[in-house]
């Protein structure tokens, strides 16, 4: 079955970096446009960024060149590196296939908070 792990999330201070992680595991993983998404509490989930199998990435306009997302087709992983963080973008990060459906499976997300 199909199974995403998230990790990499903490607590940073604004102005700092993460970088996320996720492991997909059960798919044909190199065929996938892959995807960050986020949910800020009482807030719906949203699109952070997206890559395809080609590597071609898209990013949501909040993100203003502060984010980039990679991926490796051998270790069927996606990351997620983010600079320059603020207190807005605390929130529960996920990753999944892109355009996933809010019905499908999701995995538990890394939690990020920003914050002095």
């Amino acid at each position: 079955q199909v199974q995403f792990t998230e990790s990499g999330g903490g607590l940073v201070q604004p102005g700092g970096s993460l970088r996320l992680s996720c492991a997909a595991s059960g798919l044909l993983f190199r065929i996938y446009a892959m995807a960050w998404y986020r949910q800020a509490p009482g807030k719906q989930r949203e699109l952070v960024a997206s890559i395809t199998s080609g590597k071609t990435t898209d990013y949501g306009d909040f993100v203003k060149g502060r984010f980039t997302i990679s991926r490796d087709n051998d270790k069927n992983m996606v990351y997620l590196q983010m600079n320059s963080l603020q207190p807005e973008d605390t929130a529960v990060y996920y990753c999944n296939i892109d355009h996933a459906s809010p019905t499908t499976y999701w995995g538990q997300g890394t939690q990020v908070t920003v914050s002095s």
